[in-house]
């Protein structure tokens, strides 16, 4: 077996390779930008023919999302020009393909968690490309892998926790969204699922959701996260998403549906507190 991680710097590549050199050593080669432009379809195709991969995990993504907005060609280059580059390389090499796409190709009108066969309706030009990136690898590779997440972060990089937890220590009042429902989802977990299914017997092909389990508003994940920093002079204010209005329209209601991936590859997915806890404890100790 011979591994490729793509996006190796960000919040998932980090945690890729943080457990992928522990359970199976030596055997991924890691890319970011300055090793491989991705969006460089030509330079794709050579480097992974050269590398004789038998699978490619593909974690790069743009995912600015307010940001998409107005840089719409930077977004689609990413998620979508990149992922056809990969998936046309990898139908040529043979290898398998791994790619991680989002719940924001759902519009969150629904009122159950999402299942993989729901009907997607993204509603931001992030949640577009990033359908359009499903699509053209289905399309190219039918026997690939893709896994739909949601309300990322880790250790590495900026994202809510991280934000959340300087902004407690900076302000004395922060006003967040309580009527967008999700799960956070601790990176690690997700990497440890990719990896699950790397060393499983069976490499069942098609879309899969996982996030970690339970539901919560970010105003509810803000909360969390200042208690168990033990941030108590900022005062967490909830607020409708029409007070706070941004370039991209978000799903108000997007719980993933995560039975597919734990039947299929027995996977056990912790509650987001728990992992919440774990990862802050990671940031502390840095």
């Amino acid at each position: 077996m011979k591994l490729l991680v793509t996006g190796a710097l960000g919040q998932l590549g980090n945690e890729m390779r943080n457990i992928l050199e522990c359970k199976m050593p030596g055997l991924t080669t890691y890319t970011d930008i300055a090793e491989l432009d991705l969006t460089d379809d030509n330079a794709v195709e050579k480097f992974v023919s050269a590398g004789e991969f038998t699978h490619i995990i593909n974690c790069a993504a743009y995912t600015a999302v307010d940001k998409a907005e107005s840089d719409q060609t930077t977004c689609y280059q990413i998620n979508y020009d990149a992922v056809r580059n990969l998936a046309t390389a990898a139908s040529k090499s043979g290898a398998k393909v791994i790619h991680i796409s989002t719940d924001y190709v759902f519009d969150g009108t629904a009122h159950r968690p999402y299942r993989e066969s729901d009907k997607v309706n993204p509603m931001s030009h992030y949640g577009t490309s990033k359908r359009k990136g499903e699509m053209v690898l289905l399309s190219l590779c039918p026997e690939a892998i893709i896994i739909r997440t949601a309300w990322l972060y880790s250790p590495y990089g900026n994202n809510f926790v991280k934000t959340m937890m300087r902004l407690g220590k900076e302000r004395d009042e922060l006003r967040v969204v309580c009527d967008q429902i999700g799960t956070p989802t601790y990176a690690s977990d997700l990497a440890e699922a990719i990896v699950a299914i790397l060393q499983s017997r069976q490499w069942v092909p098609g879309i899969y959701h996982f996030s970690d389990e339970g539901a919560c508003s970010w105003y509810d994940f803000t909360k969390s996260i200042h208690r168990m920093c033990g941030i108590t002079t900022c005062r967490v204010l909830p607020i409708a998403t029409e007070d706070y209005p941004t370039a991209a329209t978000r799903p108000p209601y997007s719980i993933l549906d995560k039975t597919l991936i734990k039947k299929t590859y027995d996977i056990d997915i912790p509650h987001w507190e728990e992992s919440l806890e774990r990862c802050i404890n990671r940031i502390k100790d840095v």
